[in-house]
Formats: structure tokens, sequence, C-alpha cells
């Protein structure tokens, strides 16, 4: 076990590999899917909420960042239009019933199946980007899934007390980013269907001929 005041390493280098991400999204290198995007902004938002009330203390810290980062790179996506990824019925069907979710987390007054509840909805806002970054992985970027990453793992390092209010959540976005990061950084994906690699546009600069007599 760690001192708990990790969190906050791991909350600013989740918050880091956002804003990496943001920026990517910004020049257009990446396309969020905003299903999940927004999703993953509102449903930690509430989970904070909900773990302050419950007095898990500093861990909360990495729900809340978990929160802040999409929202960041929300902002993102709409300052470009070409930054975003198309969305289809799968990805508004993982959105209804991710919400779905939600609303079961937010009415139900069992503590074990809220929490459960909570963690199907998040799960749900995630799967379109799965696929997504299992059908086309360049248009992703791993530094914002490492740093929640690194931030889930610091986050149960600290744990005294393991109970499922405390390490569920944690262990669920370790799990998941650690999984984004192998299918985005390792093309599992193309691989698997031996596609080749794509080439990402890069800027040709203007070649000037010289003039007659100039060397």
């Amino acid at each position: 076990m760690i001192d708990v005041h990790f969190v906050f390493l791991g909350a600013a280098i989740s918050l880091i590999g956002s804003v990496l991400y943001a920026k990517d999204t910004f020049r257009g290198l990446t396309q969020p899917n905003r299903v999940t995007w927004i999703l993953w902004t509102v449903a930690p938002m509430l989970a904070f909420a909900s773990e302050i009330h419950q007095g898990v203390g500093l861990q909360s810290v990495m729900t809340f960042t978990i929160g802040l980062g999409p929202l960041i790179v929300l902002c993102a996506s709409f300052a470009n239009k070409n930054a975003v990824w198309k969305i289809g019925p799968f990805d508004i069907a993982c959105g209804i019933a991710s919400c779905l979710g939600l609303l079961l987390w937010l009415l139900s007054s069992n503590d074990t199946v809220a929490l459960a509840s909570f963690m199907t909805a998040d799960a749900l806002a995630g799967l379109p980007t799965i696929v997504k970054s299992w059908k086309a992985p360049e248009t992703e970027s791993a530094n914002t899934y490492l740093g929640a990453f690194i931030s889930a793992l610091l986050t149960l390092a600290t744990v005294t007390k393991w109970t499922s209010a405390v390490v569920a959540f944690p262990i669920q976005i370790a799990v998941f980013n650690a999984l984004q990061i192998s299918l985005i950084s390792g093309r599992l994906g193309p691989r698997i269907r031996r596609e080749p690699a794509p080439v990402r546009d890069v800027p040709v600069e203007r070649v000037i001929a010289p003039a007659e007599g100039e060397q």
C-alpha cells in the first residue's frame, strides 16, 4: 500500500493524458465517439457525488478526474468538425442502454444493485469506442487511456480496506483502459484482419526550382 495522496499524482497523469488526447482531437488526428464521451462525462460525475455521500475518501478523486477528462475532450471535438466519429444505430443503442443503467442506478435503494447498474452503464458507454478501436485504431490515441490506467492502479494501491464501493470502479477502469491501449497501440483488429497500416496525410512542402543562373 502507498500513501493515499498518490491519488493526486494519478489524477494529474490522467488529466495530462486527456489534454493530449484533446489536442489530437483539436488537430483532427483523433475522432472521439461523442456517445461514449458524453456518458463518460456524466456518469463519473454522478458516481463522484455518490462516493462523497458514501464517504469513500480521497480515492474518489480518480472518479472525478475520469469525468473531467472526457469533458475536455468533448469541448475539443466541438472545435473541429472533422474530429467526430460518425454515430450509427449501434452507438445510439449502447447510449440508450447506458442511460437506462444510470437511471436504475439513481433509483435503486440497494447499494449492490446500484453499483452493478452504474458499472454496467459505464461499460455500455465505452462499448462503441471499443468497437471503433477494433475497427479503426488510427482514429484513436492511447494517451488518455494510458493516463486513466495509471491513475486507476495508483488509486487501487492506496486502498487500505478493499470494499466494492471503493475498488470496483477503479478495477473496471484499469481493465477497460488496458484493453483500449492494446487495441490502439497494438492495432489488434487490423493485425488479426491482416490489414496494412494506414498512411496519415502529411503536408507536402512546396518545392521551388532555382532561377536560371542560381546554384
